[in-house]
């Protein structure tokens, strides 16, 4: 799928904002609507993200395939249309087995778009052109993430909670309008699978660490125990803002902290390569993760909350960023690769909340169980880190477009 010359992509960002507002409401904030409406506490939570993350797992690998075969417009507008029509029913049957069939149908349309979308940013595009849109992509969702929960919690109060079903779909409208426009200015074909990635994407240089994919595979193991503390932390949030005695806008206001850290993140990765194929970098983002998790659900005080926060944002940050990053720049079957770094994503949204539950379930009386548990698995993933370093360390390639 190519651009016309002419064309800006300009709008792939106005696309992405829209949706990355939309989602980020309806995506936070249905997990105070469990709460509020359905008395759900960090066990019922915990048990709701893991479906959403196995959904997600699921829809990512198979929308970025099908974006890679059907078109990427397309795939596009199935998930609008999925997340439309899921969202409208929530918001006249609000009986509770209704609401989960709406989570997982939003869930499984959401994820046919992203995959699409991060492709047809970088399509046509190479070596520093492609980093510089991926740290525009990047940018644009994790403002908006953080815009959508700094003032969803006021939204969600004075609107009602009802709001999560009518105000993301009339955004998901105007994205329609906004593809319409994108579509006229792409030609429409299936891209081809290349089997291998073409010669030039790679170089022999002696003295440069391990090989692309294997920069490519160590963030696609990061990057999902990031998600694993993600989401296990979006899904207790509700239940630590009781305990704090946050309102429902003052836990928007204060719980976005580590989005606007994450966006931080983004930033000076965007801007400065000097971690492009640098272990080192994956590194101290997956430690700042671990210790920013830990203090954020062990906290006693708002402070260590907010100090926590700032950690854990610049450490999911910078393992999403080098996830996307190298999915995008390394081969060029990119719809499919998006796909398989959003499912991972999933993954990991599936596999932290899932132990948080169980270790609920197991030893529902003792405190903080389901952040050691779950902070145990960060342990194990850092572990599979530092061995997947290790074990590659004898390739020594780079790439022509990589940091100089």
């Amino acid at each position: 799928m190519h651009m016309r010359p002419a064309s800006s992509k300009l709008p792939l960002f106005v696309f992405e904002a829209l949706g990355s507002l939309a989602c980020g409401f309806y995506g936070n904030y249905v997990f105070f609507l469990f709460r509020d409406r359905y008395g759900f506490g960090d066990l019922g939570n915990l048990g709701v993200a893991a479906l959403m993350g196995l959904v997600i797992a699921l829809a990512s690998w198979k929308g970025g395939k099908f974006a890679q075969r059907r078109g990427c417009v397309r795939a596009m507008y199935c998930g609008l249309s999925g997340m439309i029509l899921a969202l409208t029913v929530g918001a006249f049957f609000p009986q509770l087995p209704v609401q989960f069939a709406v989570l997982v149908v939003w869930a499984a349309s959401q994820f046919m778009v992203w995959p699409a979308l991060e492709s047809l940013v970088t399509e046509g595009e190479s070596g520093s052109g492609r980093a510089h849109l991926v740290g525009i992509y990047s940018v644009v969702w994790a403002a908006c993430s953080a815009l959508s929960y700094f003032f969803g919690g006021s939204l969600f109060e004075r609107l009602g909670s009802g709001s999560i079903f009518w105000l993301p779909p009339l955004i998901h409208v105007l994205q329609v309008f906004v593809l319409l426009g994108i579509a006229r200015g792409l030609t429409e074909r299936p891209m081809p699978v290349p089997l291998d990635p073409p010669p030039e994407t790679v170089s022999l240089v002696a003295e440069r660490g391990p090989c692309p994919r294997s920069f490519q595979r160590m963030a696609w193991i990061a990057n999902p125990f990031a998600c694993v503390a993600a989401f296990t932390l979006l899904a207790m949030i509700p239940g630590l803002a009781l305990k704090m005695g946050l309102s429902t806008p003052m836990a928007g206001l204060f719980g976005s902290i580590w989005f606007f850290a994450r966006l931080a993140a983004f930033i000076v990765m965007w801007q400065w390569p000097g971690w492009h194929y640098r272990f080192r970098w994956l590194l101290a983002g997956y430690i700042l993760l671990i210790m920013g998790f830990v203090t954020v659900l062990t906290a006693d005080g708002l402070l260590w909350l907010g100090l926590g926060q700032v950690a854990f944002g610049l450490g999911v940050g910078s393992l999403y960023y080098a996830s996307l990053f190298y999915s995008m720049d390394v081969g060029e079957a990119r719809a499919e690769q998006g796909g398989i770094h959003e499912a991972l994503m999933g993954a990991g949204n599936f596999i932290g909340p899932g132990v948080g539950a169980l270790s609920l379930v197991i030893a529902p009386h003792s405190p903080h169980v389901g952040v050691w548990s779950v902070s145990g698995l960060l342990a194990i993933g850092l572990a599979l880190l530092v061995g997947n370093r290790l074990k590659g360390g004898g390739a020594r390639l780079e790439t022509h477009h990589s940091n100089p």
